[in-house]
């Protein structure tokens, strides 16, 4: 999840831990200790490829915080000791924090290495990287605790209820479509091995379906407020990796996406894309690979992050038209511009 949202869950649970000796001093340790695992951003892995696949990695293990946690909790009592935030209180504190941080993490679809020495991504993809309606609920807490600090502990306990029923709802609303998706791909003769229902930008109400087919991919948009259930995809070639060998940058994208790649040429450049962030004409995770050389071989180079020129903003708009049922809009939204 962004940042915001991340400060303000740890402050919310710092709160709701302090109960009634919630101030600000706890919300500011809360909202720290909730930035800390996404500070691995400022590691530099070596590349483009490495530092996307190696974010939310150690910093972001449930092996690693608990230690972690309770080294913060016995340096802070060891010099700054206090009858009421004894070592378990502490640690419970901090434990939690950190451990909400990765857990909602691994609610979206990036992926999270939740047992990170351990290989594996673990990902539910019931919530978009940001959403206002699951972060509204613990800001208004906060400026509640801050003016109403008697009852500032209470506060945030009311909204970590609330944005835990919210994340309860986006799992619910998933599945709905999981059921739509399952009908669909069996009335239209598509394969559902490898299916995908992601959250499309800022909500949970509108949902992108990407379909793996040999050689190409299916994708659809369904809404929980579609009238007609039937969901209209769109086919769009994988394409194939050009070379011999693979490269480790490449199986390491594979396996942080799932194999929801796809490869194309562009511009005498081999782009692999990461289907699952994005919509088809605006995916948030493009790298080049290689670039063709004049005799026609592909050259490697140093993965880099390419940005699709594509990306607008004037698509939220056209997303929120399909969000309340306009079905005419598909998930090519570059057609409908």
């Amino acid at each position: 999840m962004d940042s915001i949202t991340q400060a303000a869950l740890g402050a919310t649970v710092a709160g709701a831990i302090a109960g009634k000796r919630c101030n600000a001093k706890v919300l500011l340790a809360g909202a720290a200790l909730g930035t800390l695992p996404d500070l691995d951003v400022v590691l530099d892995y070596g590349d483009a490829v490495q530092n996307t696949i190696k974010h939310r990695g150690f910093s972001h293990s449930l092996l690693v915080l608990p230690p972690f946690a309770l080294l913060i909790s016995w340096l802070y009592n060891r010099f700054r000791p206090d009858e009421f935030w004894s070592l378990s209180r502490v640690f419970a504190l901090t434990l939690l924090v950190l451990v909400t941080h990765v857990l909602l993490d691994a609610m979206t679809t990036y992926g999270t290495q939740l047992l990170w020495p351990l290989e594996g991504y673990y990902s539910v993809g019931n919530i978009f990287i940001i959403d206002p309606l699951y972060t509204l609920p613990l800001l208004l807490a906060l400026i509640a605790a801050m003016f109403v600090k008697q009852r500032g502990g209470k506060w945030c306990q009311y909204a970590l209820v609330i944005s835990t029923l919210y994340l309860g709802w986006g799992y619910t609303s998933q599945q709905i479509i999981e059921k739509r998706v399952t009908e669909n791909l069996t009335a239209q003769n598509l394969p559902s091995q490898q299916v995908l229902i992601t959250p499309t930008p800022f909500n949970t109400f509108l949902w992108r379906v990407t379909v793996l087919d040999d050689g190409q991919y299916w994708d659809g948009l369904a809404s929980i407020l579609d009238s007609d259930p039937t969901i209209d995809f769109e086919s769009y070639p994988l394409g194939a990796w050009p070379l011999e060998d693979e490269t480790k940058e490449l199986v390491g994208l594979r396996a942080f996406s799932h194999n929801y790649l796809s490869y194309r040429e562009e511009n005498d450049a081999l782009i692999v894309s990461d289907l699952r962030l994005g919509l088809p004409n605006q995916l948030a995770f493009e790298f080049i690979f290689a670039e063709k050389q004049t005799n026609g071989e592909w050259a490697l180079l140093e993965p880099t992050q390419r940005y699709p020129s594509k990306r607008s903003l004037a698509h939220l708009s056209i997303l929120w038209q399909r969000l309340k049922g306009d079905q005419s809009i598909s998930s090519n939204l570059q057609a409908n511009n």
